[in-house]
Parts: structure tokens; sequence; C-alpha cells
């Protein structure tokens, strides 16, 4: 099963990434600024280059919080993808620019809150003088 969600999460963070920058590509299609199209498509990658880095870095982490970053990796996709989706679908009459600031951010925060929360509770699960 923790293959199953590894190679799932894995794949989600490509498509994810992909997704993510062409859809941020397309509502800005009629930026004239190459600079700031630039600086959106790394910030729009951030979240899941960083999901990325903690699925190579977890490899010493417990079970549980390798679980916890591979569910968030596959929410934050999801998520991700289905708010830029409607906001390319639907777009504002002011400028849409918020979707793509603020999306990246609360998507790291909320790994950032999962994976910590699992961390913690996986050290408060294991008995101690485990030496675990």
């Amino acid at each position: 099963m923790q293959d199953r969600l590894h190679g799932a999460a894995q794949v989600a963070a490509v498509v994810g990434a992909v997704g993510a920058v062409a859809l941020m590509l397309y509502a800005g299609r009629a930026n004239q600024h190459i600079l700031v199209t630039v600086l959106f498509v790394f910030w729009v990658l951030a979240p899941f280059v960083a999901l990325a880095w903690a699925d190579r870095m977890s490899v010493r982490w417990s079970v549980v919080t390798r679980t916890a970053l591979h569910w968030m990796t596959l929410v934050i996709t999801v998520g991700s993808l289905a708010i830029y989706v409607q906001r390319v679908l639907r777009p504002p009459r002011t400028t849409g620019a918020f979707v793509f600031v603020a999306v990246p951010v609360a998507s790291c925060l909320l790994a950032a809150i999962a994976v910590a929360v699992a961390a913690l509770l996986s050290r408060r699960s294991v008995p101690p003088g485990s030496g675990a």
C-alpha cells in the first residue's frame, strides 16, 4: 500500500506542477511582462518542488510522516488544480493573479503543518527506550 501511495504522490507532484504552470500561463496569456511571467512560473512551481524535495528527504522519516506527506501531495495537487481550473474557466472581472499568489503559499503551509503534526504524533506513539 505504501509503495502505491508513494508512486501516486510522485506522479501527482509532476502532474500538478505541469498542470499548474500550464493553467497559469493560459490565465496570464495577455500579460506582456516576461519577467512577471517567469517569476509566476517559479512561484506556482514552488509547492510541487517543495513536496518533491520533502519526498526525497523522507527516506528516514517514520511511516506515518511519509504517509502524511504522500496524502498531502495528492490533496494539494487536486486542490490546486481545481482552484486554477476554476480561475481559468470563470475569470474574475478584475485581475485574477491573486489565486496564483495565494494558492502556493496556502499549499506550502498546509503541507508543512500536516507533516509536522504527523511527525509529532508518530514520535509520541513510539514507546520510550525502543531506540526508534
